[in-house]
């Protein structure tokens, strides 16, 4: 009669990591966040310039739905400060809400743009440009460039990256 011998495992120690094994996890982990952090910042900044150029859209529309009720311009401040916002109020006999402003788009100085858009806590006006004039094409200065558009009304910041690029309703 024949006897098999069992086959002889080494003893294993239960399912413990090494040393090596962790450090090789923690470093794979952390190059996938160093790749990816970045990535995520960018887009978190394209999302703040759209919600910026959304909001400079939704003025150029207040703006002009105010003329086609009321056959005038509400003004040509330049900016979207308080005045602006009391003219588009006070010239206003019928109390239409050409414009709703989420909280995060007004403070003490009007109509600005969202805290985070600018580094530290800085908030800037909307620039406005109204052609009040009639000549169907406007001239705007953006930082060192200047730039121009067939439009009635413009609305724009500065970009956050590049002081000379404008972030609105620029075509």
């Amino acid at each position: 009669m024949l006897y098999s011998i069992p086959p002889v495992f080494p003893k294993t120690k239960g399912g413990a990591f090494t040393l090596v094994e962790i450090l090789v996890v923690i470093s794979i982990i952390g190059l996938l966040a160093g790749l990816g952090f970045p990535a995520i910042q960018g887009a978190i900044g394209a999302g703040k310039k759209a919600e910026v150029a959304g909001m400079a859209e939704s003025i150029k529309t207040a703006i002009n739905a105010y003329y086609a009720e009321y056959m005038t311009y509400p003004s040509n401040s330049g900016t979207t400060d308080l005045a602006f916002m009391n003219r588009m109020i006070s010239n206003n006999p019928r109390q239409i809400s050409f414009l709703e402003i989420p909280p995060k788009f007004t403070n003490a100085q009007g109509i600005v743009t969202p805290a985070g858009f600018y580094k530290g806590n800085v908030r800037s006006n909307f620039s406005l440009n109204i052609d009040t004039q009639g000549r169907g094409i406007l001239t705007n200065r953006v930082g060192t460039r200047t730039y121009s558009n067939s439009a009635s009304v413009a609305v724009w910041v500065s970009d956050p990256r590049d002081s000379s690029k404008p972030v609105g309703t620029f075509k």
